[in-house]
């Protein structure tokens, strides 16, 4: 893996981290966090991201996140994807 795609990989782990949506505290979603990073390296639509999210999150916790609340994270995901993908 290049560094730049490991340094991409841990923005995303943060950034998910950050998010939290059971407040479980930071590192209590590491299957769910590997799952969503393979996603993200998969999907480019929002839509189809979130809607990964959501399925990954209620697979592990039995509790469905709202779709707007992974629509807004699968943005900010996408974001980082594609602005560190153009970068040098």
């Amino acid at each position: 893996m290049e560094i730049s795609q490991l340094q991409t990989n841990l923005k995303f782990v943060d950034l998910l981290n950050e998010w939290d949506p059971f407040q479980l505290k930071e590192g209590n979603y590491d299957t769910e966090i590997a799952d969503t990073i393979q996603a993200i390296h998969e999907l480019e639509d929002p839509s189809e991201l979130a809607e990964k999210i959501q399925s990954i999150y209620e697979f592990s916790f039995e509790q469905v996140i709202p779709i707007d609340l992974c629509l807004e994270i699968a943005g900010k995901l996408l974001v980082i994807k594609n602005s560190d993908s153009c970068s040098i």
